[in-house]
């Protein structure tokens, strides 16, 4: 079984139906291929028996690889496909796959250029997982046959509800920063965001004293980290970074997290959540792992890519806010009022907890594939 996730994300979504795929029959073999280099290190987690780079797209590249590996079944994850790879995959009779496939109302992909490039390879497709019914439909209008969609849903939400459920509240990170004030964890930060809730939380600590912020940048290097750590001190807060905050306990005001792979673990403090992203050029980042652990959620106006914060703001689980003003509103609202707070997050939590399933549905449809092979 062939799986190809070009980054992070998609991989994420990937490596709950291969972890599941292997636990019900070992014997299965799996190769995974990525494409950036952000990938690589992450690749390791999937549990293939290789993984590699997947080369440029052409045909004496994908005929070798082929000839290699000879997979039961190709599986591509998201929405980006390869056409010359798929093209030689279905000229052999190898069945090929998109799971998890979403494809944005706004899409680049949905224009007349793209459509022209990729269309024989949607078109080739012998099954599509769609997140939903109408990402369904957009699929369609970049080739793929309507007899091969069917809604299977995304993959995370199973890999953040199971992450969730599998945190140790014992181990020495978070027994270590536990408290009982009410604490706000900002995940995924840019500059751009911290712009605004930086402001935003002087207006937080003057209506709720005792509450408490960690910030976890999205890219924890110095250049990031000191300026949050100086706005903190020059403004009166006791201000620390983790390995300090590990040190010493949970009493300081802001807690500033200059290291990576721990803010899955982190949103388990959380009481209320800010998602970075939405004010940056990048886009929103990953909203359903704070709300699995039932913090409500709050971030900014360029979410309009992310199904899942428009699921968020439906079911009435998070706030978007536009300024600092906003910000302050929406999170001294919670921060100041537990039952108001418990409610959203209750929400923000069903939200994922009816998303589940996806896994198993993607895994009978790959099986489908390679009984039919």
């Amino acid at each position: 079984m062939w799986f190809h996730a070009p980054s992070v994300g998609e991989g994420l979504q990937a490596r709950p139906v291969v972890h599941a795929m292997r636990d019900a029959d070992p014997t299965l073999q799996f190769a995974y291929t990525f494409f950036s280099p952000s990938a690589e290190r992450f690749a390791e987690s999937v549990r293939a028996d290789i993984t590699d780079y997947l080369p440029f797209d052409g045909v004496r590249e994908a005929d070798a690889l082929l000839d290699a590996m000879r997979p039961a079944a190709l599986v591509f994850v998201k929405l980006d496909v390869w056409p010359t790879l798929v093209a030689r995959a279905a000229a052999r009779g190898i069945p090929v796959a998109l799971l998890s496939a979403t494809v944005a109302p706004e899409s680049s992909r949905l224009g007349r250029a793209s459509r022209a490039i990729t269309r024989d390879a949607y078109a080739a497709l012998a099954a599509v997982g769609a997140i939903s019914e109408s990402h369904g439909k957009r699929l369609e209008l970049l080739g793929v046959r309507r007899a091969v969609v069917q809604v299977t849903g995304d993959t995370r939400f199973d890999q953040v509800w199971e992450r969730a459920a599998a945190v140790d509240r014992t181990s020495t990170l978070l027994s270590r920063l536990a408290s009982a004030r009410p604490t706000l964890v900002a995940g995924s930060t840019w500059p751009a965001d911290e712009a605004v809730l930086l402001p935003a939380w002087k207006t937080v600590r003057a209506a709720v004293p005792n509450a408490r912020l960690i910030v976890v940048p999205h890219e924890p290097t110095p250049s990031h980290v000191d300026p949050v750590v100086s706005w903190g001190r020059s403004a009166g807060l006791e201000t620390v970074t983790l390995d300090r905050a590990l040190s010493e306990g949970s009493h300081a005001d802001v807690v500033v997290v200059d290291q990576t792979g721990v803010l899955g673990e982190l949103y388990a403090l959380a009481d209320v959540a800010f998602v970075g992203g939405g004010f940056h050029a990048a886009g929103l980042h990953s909203v359903i792992e704070p709300a699995a652990f039932g913090a409500p959620v709050t971030f900014g106006p360029g979410h309009r890519m992310s199904r899942e914060a428009g699921l968020l703001l439906e079911a009435g689980g998070a706030r978007s806010v536009a300024t600092s003003a906003e910000l302050a509103m929406a999170l001294g609202a919670w921060l100041g009022d537990p039952p108001r707070r418990a409610s959203s997050g209750a929400l923000a939590r069903e939200v994922v907890e009816t998303g589940r399933g996806a896994t198993a549905r993607s895994v009978a449809l790959v099986r489908g594939l390679w009984a039919g092979a």
